[in-house]
Formats: structure tokens, C-alpha cells, sequence
């Protein structure tokens, strides 16, 4: 008889010279969030805050099939109406990242497979994004009667041209990397066989930059929320645009001092090659 291998289920962190590392490994749905992952990534987004020592973080799906899929909508994960499932959306987005405002460190989708969803989500809750030349992207919620309020919505209109959003908000159609690339929401298309993102590589920025990043936002400092704290589908009137790392990181004060590609740029730079 073939031995059968044990199901992997499980979200993990690993850090490395100052570089964080959280892998989605639920292969088997092809890196659908249930409610235990989505915990256990809320869990993880909270010691990294408390960290000083981490500098930029990796976030990747387990495997070459897919980065995350969203929520995970099998029978044995779904145990609320659509109704219940809205009513009791997590305040920091899908997987703890796509709405969190107080991460202030940069993050990095290294994307691999399918990002679609809350997956996609995730990726437009990051700050660069480094795909393989085989990932489709994807807010494909029309499909299954939803609506991408984890942050979709508001966020792709920013990163991507507003008509190019709009065709993939309302038709829940998939693109390749290269045509996200395009658009500008991937960084870098890199060989299937090579996701190239060596978290080892990436210093992160100078440690006396973490003081002055700053989450942006309104009213309880999310940038979704009215000031009566309800879910908005609008974008804030005022503030730039981007995700909130980005925001945080155009707070920095000019004039720190520092040896020329010694910063975040140089250093990503090493990271993506």
C-alpha cells in the first residue's frame, strides 16, 4: 500500500537577521484562511508589532499552486450565513493584514500560484510585491455572490488605474502577473522555478526609521471606517494614497543619516535578486 502523506495544516513564522517570514501552508485547499489560520495570523501581525528587532517581513503561500485563495469555503470551514460571516468581518482584514494600520514595518508578498480573494487581499495589504511569472491575481467575490470588503474594494482602486479596477472588481475576472505588473501592483515577475525573495538578504530599513513610522487613517485610525466606526466602501476624503505600510513609511523624516544604497531601496534591491 502507498503510505499516504500527513495533511500539513498550519500558518508559521520564522525570523532570520531581523527578517520575518510567515508561510500559509494549507496545501490542501490551496492556502485557504479558515478561522484558526486567520487566529493564528492575527496572533503573528501582534508579536511583529512588539518586535523591534524585525525590520521587513515575508509573507508566501506553502508550495507552487497558490499563495492564499481567500477564505477558506469548504464544508467542514463554513459554519456561518453570509449575514453572520459580514456581520463578524476582523477589523485588521483579511488574514490580519489587508486593513491593519499599526504594522509599521515594510511587508513583501512573494507570490506564488493563486492570489485570489482574501489572498489578493493580502497582496494589496503589502508594500512590495514579487511574483512568480505563473500567479493569476484576482478579486473573484462576484463569483461566489460576495463583495471583497476586507479592503479590496477601497485598495485596488489606488494601486491599479481606476478602469482597470473597476473591470476586475465587477467581472471577478483573474489576470497574470506580467499584466499586474503593467498595471503597477507587481514589483517583479520572476521564474516560476525561482520566486525570488531571499527574506536572508533584506536588511530592512535603518532601525532608527521604526520611530517614525506612523499609521495613517480616520476616525479610530482605519481609513475604511466612517467616524461612527461602521465599514465604509468610500476612501477617506483626505490622506495619500497606498497601503498603510506605505503611508506609515512617507511619514519618515527627511535627513537621516546613512551611507548611500545602505537604505530600504538597496536593500530590496538584494532581496529580489
Amino acid at each position: 500500500m502507498t503510505a499516504v502523506a500527513e495533511r500539513v495544516d498550519q500558518v508559521t513564522l520564522s525570523i532570520e537577521t531581523g527578517v520575518a517570514t510567515v508561510v500559509i501552508d494549507r496545501q490542501h485547499v490551496l492556502n485557504a484562511v479558515d478561522g484558526t489560520a486567520q487566529a493564528t495570523l492575527n496572533q503573528i501581525w501582534d508579536q511583529l508589532e512588539q518586535d523591534a528587532s524585525v525590520r521587513a517581513v515575508v509573507i508566501t503561500g506553502a508550495g507552487s499552486r497558490a499563495f492564499c485563495v481567500g477564505a477558506d469555503m469548504s464544508a467542514s470551514a463554513v459554519d456561518k450565513t453570509g449575514l453572520e460571516y459580514w456581520a463578524a468581518l476582523d477589523p485588521n482584514g483579511f488574514g490580519g493584514l489587508s486593513l491593519r494600520t499599526t504594522l509599521d514595518i515594510p511587508v513583501i508578498a512573494k507570490v506564488n500560484g493563486y492570489a485570489l480573494g482574501g489572498g489578493m487581499e493580502i497582496v494589496l495589504g503589502a508594500d512590495i510585491v514579487v511574483a512568480s511569472e505563473n500567479a493569476k491575481f484576482g478579486l473573484t467575490e462576484p463569483r461566489v455572490g460576495r463583495l471583497a470588503l476586507d479592503g479590496g474594494i477601497h485598495q485596488l482602486v489606488r494601486r491599479i488605474p481606476y478602469t482597470q479596477a473597476m473591470g476586475m472588481l465587477l467581472t471577478g475576472r483573474k489576470a497574470d502577473a506580467a499584466e499586474m505588473q503593467a498595471m503597477g501592483l507587481v514589483n517583479e515577475v520572476v521564474p516560476a522555478e525561482e520566486p525570488r525573495c531571499r527574506g536572508s538578504a533584506l536588511g530592512g530599513p535603518d532601525p532608527r526609521l521604526r520611530a517614525h513610522l506612523r499609521p495613517g487613517g480616520q476616525a479610530d485610525g482605519r481609513p475604511d471606517r466612517a467616524p461612527d466606526g461602521r465599514r465604509s466602501p468610500r476612501p477617506p476624503a483626505a490622506g495619500p494614497h497606498g497601503s498603510p505600510g506605505q503611508r506609515g513609511l512617507r511619514r519618515r523624516r527627511p535627513g537621516i543619516p546613512g551611507k548611500a544604497g545602505s537604505g530600504l531601496a538597496g536593500q530590496v534591491r538584494h532581496a529580489v535578486r
